[in-house]
């Protein structure tokens, strides 16, 4: 697995995640639906251009969010988590819309061990999305349970 163990993670470290993607029309409406959101502000392009300020739909701020967690997996925490703890301070600055191409980075905020478990650690991380043209459109402090690394 290339995720990274508790003792691997470096508090300051940032990870300038490769992974970009293109939000689409198709993934709003497809994760607006499956989560049974009928909010007009994603589905419905004639309302958002005649009755908001936007003037297009806006991404489902929760695939936003899960989108951001899902580009930060790969490098650094795939096979080495136990949980996901929480998250606090979800913030979304700016829209993000369809068509829009976002790129994340992760910084590692603090690093503890655990106290009741001797086999493993908690990491808080910052994730940061950003659209392509660098305005930031979303960021979460996350805490994630890790595992140690296994001794030889």
């Amino acid at each position: 697995m290339s995720g990274l163990y508790f003792e691997e993670f470096e508090v300051g470290r940032v990870f300038q995640h490769p992974l970009r993607r293109t939000v689409t029309e198709m993934d709003n409406m497809l994760f607006s639906n499956m989560t049974l959101n009928p909010q007009p502000l994603h589905i419905d392009r004639h309302f958002c251009e005649t009755e908001t300020e936007f003037g297009q739909p806006l991404m489902n701020s929760l695939f936003t969010l899960g989108l951001m967690i899902g580009i930060s997996v790969s490098d650094t925490t795939i096979g080495t988590t136990i949980a996901n703890l929480g998250m606090s301070e979800v913030k979304f600055p700016h829209p993000l819309f369809q068509g829009d191409t976002v790129h994340v980075s992760t910084e590692v905020m603090s690093k503890r061990k655990s106290k009741s478990r001797p086999d493993a650690g908690i990491v808080e991380f910052l994730h940061q999305t950003f659209n392509q043209d660098d305005v930031l459109v979303a960021l979460c402090h996350r805490q994630a349970f890790m595992r140690c690394k296994p001794e030889a």
